[in-house]
């Protein structure tokens, strides 16, 4: 049974920094893209970033330059660095996992608090 996994979520500061974690596992086919989606409460859920099995990553404007993803191939585990957050970062931060050849399997979410 496939699981997803998040961890690193919390309560900082606006400027502050935050690493969140996934970690994939339970399938036998290697991941394909991994990937970081958000839901601020009221709003729907948007794409922050992804990243390929080769390390092509992709962002949404709005973290450009401020959050870096990155992933662990050997763990099946992605990662974002998030620095400078704003307020407007708060959110549940909800991993995706799409396994070869394209099954997608998605966690239940880390919640990430920026006060002002």
């Amino acid at each position: 049974q496939v699981q997803v996994v998040e961890s690193g979520g919390g309560l900082v500061q606006a400027g502050g920094s935050l690493r969140l974690s996934c970690a994939a596992s339970g399938s036998a086919f290697p991941t394909n893209v991994m990937g970081w989606y958000r839901q601020a409460p009221g709003k729907q859920r948007e794409l922050v970033a992804t990243i390929t099995h080769d390390g092509i990553t992709n962002y949404a404007d709005s973290v450009k330059g401020r959050f870096t993803i990155s992933r662990d191939n050997a763990k099946d585990t992605v990662y974002l660095q998030m620095l400078r957050l704003e307020p407007e970062d708060t959110a549940n931060y909800v991993c995706n996992v799409v396994y070869f050849p394209n099954v997608a399997f998605w966690g239940k979410g880390t919640l990430v608090t920026v006060s002002s």
